[in-house]
């Protein structure tokens, strides 16, 4: 009786696993997700903070919207960082230039040995586009650290 039990409650479990993983994604209140339909095309912004149930065909790739300080690890002097952040009214421009993807997937797999800086994921996105040389409406610099501060 004791063992009919534990296998309908690792049954139940595994149910609602795979319905939360399938059909769910949650978002805190100071992140967006651009949200994208694989079979129409279609993409969206969602705003509100919260569980969010969707078909399993519907991906929702979560950004945090609060300030990130970035910076180009080197052994010089020179002092080179950046106050930045999404502007999630632009995810239009953004989704045009990056695409439709997971972008907490970029850059997960590499090996920085000497700088106690890894940029990954969203924050190495941003990095590229603060020192870049075209600026776009997707990404506010907040702050520009410069050698006299």
């Amino acid at each position: 009786m004791q063992r009919k039990h534990l296998r309908l409650g690792a049954c139940i479990a595994g149910v609602l696993m795979i319905f939360y993983l399938a059909f769910v994604h949650y978002q805190e209140p100071n992140e967006v997700a651009i949200v994208w339909n694989k079979f129409s095309g279609k993409f969206w912004l969602e705003k509100q903070a919260g569980f969010h149930a969707s078909p399993p065909w519907v991906f929702a790739a979560k950004i945090d919207t609060r300030p990130v300080r970035v910076s180009i690890a080197s052994a010089s002097r020179s002092f080179n960082k950046k106050l930045v952040q999404f502007n999630p009214e632009a995810y239009r421009e953004f989704v045009a230039v990056e695409g439709t993807r997971y972008y907490w997937l970029s850059n997960r797999i590499s090996i920085n040995f000497g700088y106690e800086d890894e940029h990954r994921g969203m924050k190495d996105i941003l990095r590229g586009y603060a020192y870049g040389l075209k600026s776009y409406p997707f990404i506010t610099i907040v702050r520009d650290y410069g050698e006299s501060e």
